[in-house]
């Protein structure tokens, strides 16, 4: 991995502080890049109705950010009806791959433009992600349409053990050539949030369904659009 490279920095309060040099930006998916939380809803909902129950906004909260395994699990706890792990996860993954084949992908906003930023000034980065690669795939390829690609993408199906775990963002950093320290990682759910810092990277948060706090290290936004490449530069610096 690289060394830490040493750089003074002027923070937004104008002091010069030693930190740091950023390495690489690691960005999530679902809720971060694409507004995709929406169609899971309506996947997760018409999966439960097979299932004999109800699907509310709090069971869809509880999943943000997790594996397709914690998925489907939840949702066999809840069943009313019988149906295999097998069958749910054919379910749950078919009928997104439908909705993305279907339907334009909604972009965060200020997600191209921070994207943009960090291609721009030759910073690696990668895609992040505990979806399964079938949707991972559906979402690169509207992202291409866009004009968005991503040189590192990491799912679910590529590593042991999916967010909360730090593997995922460890394994992104490595294929970068990045110290984990001296990445940023930017994450919409709590889920992701620990994996992030549990790899050791500064994290910055966007909540969606699910409130984050905010805490040494991590900063909390309300959106990707309040969210620039100096401040990235800062995080890390700061550290």
């Amino acid at each position: 991995m690289r060394p830490m490279r040493a750089q003074t920095v002027t923070t937004p309060g104008g002091a010069m502080t030693e930190g740091g040099t950023l390495q690489a930006v690691l960005f999530d998916m679902d809720g971060l890049i694409v507004d995709s939380e929406p169609l899971w809803f309506e996947v997760e909902r018409t999966v439960m109705a097979r299932l004999g129950g109800s699907w509310t906004a709090a069971d869809q909260a509880a999943l943000v950010g997790g594996s397709l395994h914690r998925s489907v699990g939840y949702l066999l706890d809840r069943a009313v009806r019988p149906a295999s792990w097998a069958e749910v996860a054919d379910w749950l993954i078919g009928g997104m791959a439908r909705l993305l084949a279907e339907r334009e992908i909604t972009v965060m906003a200020g997600a191209i433009e921070l994207i943009a930023q960090v291609r721009t000034a030759g910073i690696p980065y990668a895609l992040v992600t505990s979806s399964e690669r079938v949707i991972m795939d559906a979402v690169l390829a509207g992202l291409a349409r866009l004009g968005v690609t991503f040189p590192v993408t990491i799912c679910g199906a590529d590593v042991r053990n999916t967010k909360p775990h730090p593997e995922p963002y460890q394994l992104a950093a490595a294929l970068l050539d990045a110290d984990p320290r001296f990445c940023v990682a930017l994450e919409d759910s709590p889920t992701g949030v620990a994996a992030a810092e549990a790899a050791g990277c500064a994290t910055v948060a966007v909540p969606g369904l699910t409130q984050i706090p905010d805490r040494p290290g991590r900063l909390v936004a309300r959106s990707l659009a309040e969210i620039d490449l100096a401040t990235l530069h800062h995080l890390v610096a700061g550290r």
